[in-house]
């Protein structure tokens, strides 16, 4: 009875589980395309009517805080 020793030499591509060798294998997602439609470039920045309200909310928050700092010292 001989035991099963492994082959050392690396360019063997015959395995007993019929697997692929070593830098065969395909890569995992090479095939499919790197993006879901046609590149559209974005034509403009923010809208004006959310960059009002950020900045309207911000100044908010900020009389808000200076207020309560003020009614702190008072």
């Amino acid at each position: 009875m001989s035991a099963h020793v492994p082959d050392p030499d690396p360019r063997n591509t015959t395995r007993p589980q019929g697997g692929v060798p070593p830098g065969e294998t395909p890569p995992g997602e090479s095939s499919t395309g790197s993006g879901a439609g046609p590149y559209r470039p974005l034509t403009r920045g923010w809208g004006k009517g959310p960059l009002v309200l950020i900045c309207l909310v911000a100044l908010a928050c900020a009389l808000f805080f200076l207020a309560y700092a003020i009614m702190l010292n008072v």
